[in-house]
């Protein structure tokens, strides 16, 4: 118990001494301040106590879920699918769009839901556009988007997550698995300097899972995934970038407010 007084005892004086704090307004050295807390448990005890503000100030307070929306001009669904075994078809979905709730001190808060419009999925050909919107594969027309909605998150460390949830296509869902990664949480570089979050994704379906059998000897069944994706926080940002919704997003930018952006010379 002595040595807890003693600890207690010496962790207050160099938080006093920090803050410029003195019993009486007296400045006493450290020694002598010290020598005279250990002296009394009581008064020890009492002061350690006292000092727990400053103990805690320099814990950092925790971020709560907040509420983003995916930047469609920023997010892109890539596919990659065999084509009569000679090689891997490319092509890619632009303009999604969706809400995710994200902590990035707690995944299993977040949530995502996400709309994919198929009418933008594009494989560098008009041709070949065309026939993979037609019924007997994608059936544009009649289900012009792919939904995901997140069912279940498990974490693999800060940057690392697998997530759980529905994939509906062509009118069929299915569960699908994303490996995802975080890239970074940070103020956006360019006006409005909005708070961003950036993800990467992976993920395998089978087409035939949803109904998709067409052209079986040309077109592979496993369709490779990858996503790309920006999130933007919801809120009115100020002129320094912080939005208006929450004090405490003040608290996470730890970049200085960057200069106007300069009009182009006349």
């Amino acid at each position: 118990m002595q040595v807890w007084h003693a600890q207690a005892a010496f962790a207050t004086v160099r938080c006093i001494y920090k803050r410029g704090i003195f019993p009486g307004g007296r400045l006493e050295s450290l020694p002598m301040m010290l020598q005279r807390l250990i002296a009394s448990s009581r008064s020890a005890c009492v002061l350690a106590f006292m000092a727990l503000p400053c103990f805690a100030a320099s814990v950092p307070a925790r971020a709560a879920a907040a509420e983003y929306q995916l930047d469609p001009v920023h997010t892109r669904v890539m596919f990659a699918v065999e084509h009569a075994g000679f090689s891997r078809a490319i092509g890619t979905v632009s303009g999604s769009s969706g809400t995710l709730i994200f902590d990035p001190d707690d995944w299993t808060t977040a949530r995502l839901d996400v709309t994919v419009p198929l009418s933008r999925l594009d494989l560098g050909d008009e041709d070949w556009n065309r026939a993979v919107a037609k019924s007997n594969l994608l059936n544009v027309n009649d289900f012009p988007v792919a939904t995901f909605v997140s069912t279940v998150i498990e974490p693999i460390d800060t940057q690392h997550a697998s997530v759980y949830g529905l994939l509906t296509l062509r009118g069929v869902t299915r569960e699908v698995k994303l490996d995802v990664t975080l890239n970074a949480v940070k103020r956006h570089p360019m006006p409005p300097f909005r708070r961003t979050a950036g993800f990467s994704a992976t993920a395998r379906i089978s087409r035939a899972d949803f109904g998709i059998t067409a052209w079986k000897n040309v077109i592979g069944d496993d369709v490779e995934l990858r996503i790309e994706a920006e999130a933007i926080r919801t809120g009115r940002p100020n002129k320094d970038g912080v939005e208006a919704t929450g004090a405490e997003n003040s608290a996470e930018i730890d970049e200085p407010p960057l200069p106007p952006v300069p009009e182009p010379a006349r």
